[in-house]
């Protein structure tokens, strides 16, 4: 199959792709439940060692820095407790961690989680984190211009591949809040 968007040698619908995926991100499509049916999540292959920006885009598509989206992995801490949760903002833009992700958690600060607590808390790989098959008691907050987009390329949960998403799927995963000001 064709993929969407990109210049993908080939696209698999992510249920007939589970292998290529870690444990809770083929679980969450296994499990799908969403307005949008599973078989229009697509899986790319792509090559880590182009995963590097500018590499990436010069091998895989000039468009793709206004289809992609970004998933990061935040810890809002107030007295002693901390909340994770997960931001998905377009690619171009950067997440409002100390505004509306604080606001949002209730937290008094805000930043990006430690690369080994993202890692070892969602079971996916650095740099290839998704906001599909995320721990069911996280918050997901979605900036609303990824909903725009007809296909969206996120993470796969490692750094090989990638998803291509309707843009409108991300507000039925289970935990999202669409949030206003995420993006900036």
């Amino acid at each position: 199959m064709r993929a969407p968007i990109g210049d993908f040698d080939h696209a698999t619908p992510a249920p007939d792709a589970l292998a290529e995926l870690t444990a809770p991100v083929a679980e969450a499509v296994r499990n799908w439940r969403g307005t949008v049916p599973a078989e229009q999540i697509l899986y790319v292959d792509t090559d880590p060692d182009l995963a590097d920006t500018g590499v990436f885009v010069q091998h895989y598509g000039a468009d793709l820095p206004d289809l992609s989206a970004n998933c990061v992995v935040v810890a809002g801490k107030r007295g002693g407790e901390t909340t994770l949760a997960a931001c998905l903002v377009l690619s171009r833009t950067k997440v409002d961690v100390n505004g509306t992700v604080r606001r949002r958690l209730g937290a008094r600060k805000a930043s990006f989680a430690p690369m080994d607590l993202a890692t070892g808390e969602t079971g996916m790989e650095y740099g290839g984190i998704t906001p599909l098959g995320l721990p069911a008691a996280w918050p997901v907050l979605v900036d609303p211009a990824v909903l725009d987009l007809s296909y969206v390329l996120v993470g796969s949960g490692r750094r090989r591949g990638k998803l291509l998403v309707p843009g409108k799927a991300f507000a039925e995963i289970p935990g999202a809040v669409v949030t206003e000001g995420l993006g900036v």
